[in-house]
């Protein structure tokens, strides 16, 4: 694959990324996003049903996870960072879910923090922003030590 090919693909998965961010509001079963917008430090938790938040949320976290894994993958064209991503996104979507689902159903007193930021994990493809500098300095290591 040429460059300008490789890099044309990850910017239109970029936009992809970005666009399924956009449009998710509206079509995926989220209480907690109107909940952050309104005044969450004096507001209690809304009822949440459990069942269809976790299964929208695993749909977002797989559509984000494919993308990131495309863009892994196109980035270093290395199997074994694209195997490790895998294995690194599904372990990091079972903690961070459990961890979320705890903190929701006991109501830790003041969590709404935790929860925003577990939450934020789950729901963006922040693990791309930290896996892309984590394999390129593993890539530049490798290579000094060639």
């Amino acid at each position: 694959m040429k460059k300008w090919q490789k890099y044309g693909l990850i910017f239109l998965i970029v936009l992809g990324l970005i666009a399924f961010r956009s449009i998710g509001r509206n079509y995926f079963y989220d209480p907690l996003i109107q909940y952050f917008i309104t005044d969450y430090l004096h507001a209690p938790l809304p009822e949440i049903d459990t069942l269809k938040f976790s299964l929208f949320l695993f749909i977002k976290y797989t559509i984000n996870t494919l993308l990131s894994i495309a863009i892994i993958h196109l980035l270093f064209q290395n199997l074994n960072y694209t195997k490790f991503s895998v294995k690194f996104y599904s372990v990091a979507f079972v903690v961070f879910y459990v961890f979320l689902v705890l903190i929701i159903k006991t109501h830790w007193y003041n969590s709404y923090l935790l929860i925003f930021y577990v939450r934020r994990f789950l729901i963006h493809p922040l693990f791309l922003l930290i896996l892309i500098p984590a394999f390129y300095y593993q890539k530049t290591i490798a290579v000094k030590n060639k």
